[in-house]
């Protein structure tokens, strides 16, 4: 079970100090959701159940030659990110600053172990807005669009 919360960003921390890896992923299926994902080295294909803040997620590492066969069946455009990897004691932030498609737009998720947890989430000052429940910034619905609007 993944139980996450979504949030855009006000303002960006000093990046120079975190880890961070680039990303490149794309959406076989919305409904359910299927993706592919390019993580460094690493090939992953992901099922994800319905729902918005908690919901199922089954990951499984694939070869990249399956990945670049699967790269060539996605639905809309790919997404590219850097994610940068912010410790926040107990969690972990994980801040994805968009290029292509989605330039400009700069989203940060954190995950919990329970939805109590997500729910007493007390976001540090640099967060923006919420948009957990905005399905206009779920990555299975990002790919549809032709460029972000900040």
């Amino acid at each position: 079970m993944e139980i996450e919360k979504k949030y855009l960003i006000k303002e960006l921390p000093d990046l120079s100090k975190y880890e961070y890896v680039d990303i490149e992923q794309g959406y076989i299926s919305t409904s359910p959701v299927l993706r592919i994902r390019k993580k460094s080295d690493k090939f992953i294909f992901t099922y994800k159940g319905a729902g918005l803040m908690a919901r199922e997620e089954i990951e499984s590492p694939i070869d990249e030659e399956a990945y670049n066969r699967l790269k060539k069946k996605v639905d809309g455009h790919l997404i590219t990110k850097r994610r940068y990897l912010i410790p926040f004691d107990p969690y972990l932030i994980e801040l994805d600053i968009f290029s292509g498609n989605m330039e400009g737009l700069v989203m940060a998720e954190v995950e919990f172990p329970s939805i109590e947890e997500a729910n007493s989430f007390n976001p540090p000052a640099w967060f923006g807005a919420e948009v957990t429940s905005d399905r206009a910034y779920h990555n299975s619905n990002m790919i549809y669009n032709d460029s972000y609007k900040a």
